[in-house]
């Protein structure tokens, strides 16, 4: 069955399920009557369960068929996420639906709360560190907004595989690069690296077409050892000084922030540091060496 039979199937399911939930409504409302509310979802809890009765339902149809429009694993997701966050899903659908930057704002959402989840516990300070980063990007109002959806995708199983693949297929090369370094920030955080974290954004890396050199360039910017300023150039130790020299040449020209500058201003702001550190990972390299 492909993507185009199953979204028809599931739109057509949207539609049949709206007509009868009609069909079912008290024929009191609108006249004084009232009516018992809907049993709350299994498991109990809030969040987007108490959105949901207290909108007869609708909202989280709403939120799937949005989910629908931005399409694949992440739709599925957001469009969760948005059937809670009722007011605010026409200005997030304008602002980000179908545009470079919409589509990295919406990956990098997803794929936080994938390592945020990964250690089974969510800390204030990864917390921060998000509202920090799509505040500074965004903007306040916008920022807030994406952490609200982030705190409603948090509550989701998170499929990795499939999610990462789906950026896979859409995400320029350069983009890719900057939601590695990103996530890595998250994970460092709390000023720790678990496990469970770095292996996480290693399946992601995998999974969205990054190499492992990549892989290790990026996370030696953050995880730091003996020979991080090496790895971060993609090279070892035995490299001649015109191979190091080569290698940042090179790696500048895979990094520079302009290389992003189609996601906005914002984004390439961001990107800038993960510069500046492979320009300190050249000097320390030259330091070390004794040459300029």
């Amino acid at each position: 069955m492909d993507m185009v039979t199953i979204i028809i199937l599931v739109v057509a399911g949207i539609f049949i399920f709206s007509i009868l939930s009609m069909r079912k409504k008290p024929t009191g409302e609108g006249t004084g009557n009232t009516s018992s509310p809907p049993p709350p979802p299994p498991g109990g809890g809030t969040g987007t369960g108490s959105f949901f009765r207290g909108r007869g339902g609708y909202g989280k149809w709403i939120g799937g068929g949005l989910g629908w429009a931005f399409g694949g694993p992440i739709g599925a997701i957001l469009g969760f996420a948005l059937g809670s966050m009722f007011e605010g899903v026409n200005t997030i659908k304008q602002n980000y639906q179908g545009t470079p930057r919409g589509d990295f704002a919406m990956s990098l959402l997803v794929l936080s709360a994938a390592v945020m989840r990964a250690d089974q516990k969510v800390v204030k300070s990864e917390l921060d560190f998000v509202r920090s980063f799509f505040i500074r990007q965004f903007g306040d109002d916008e920022g807030n907004r994406l952490v609200l959806m982030l705190r409603e995708i948090l509550k989701q199983e998170i499929n990795v595989q499939e999610v990462s693949l789906q950026v896979r297929h859409y995400m320029d090369a350069p983009a890719k690069l900057q939601i590695l370094h990103y996530l890595f920030g998250i994970a460092s955080s709390d000023g720790l690296y678990h496990p469970d974290e770095v292996d996480v954004i290693e399946q992601i890396s995998g999974f969205i077409g990054i190499s492992h050199a990549d892989f290790l360039s990026i996370k030696a910017m953050f995880v730091k050892d003996t020979n991080w300023a090496y790895d971060v150039l993609e090279v070892t130790r035995e490299a001649s000084n015109e191979e190091i020299k080569k290698a940042y040449r090179e790696m500048a020209k895979k990094h520079h922030p302009d290389k992003v500058s189609h996601l906005g201003e914002d984004i390439k702001r961001a990107a800038t540091e993960k510069f500046q550190k492979i320009n300190a990972a050249y000097d320390e390299i030259k330091r070390q060496r004794g040459i300029s």
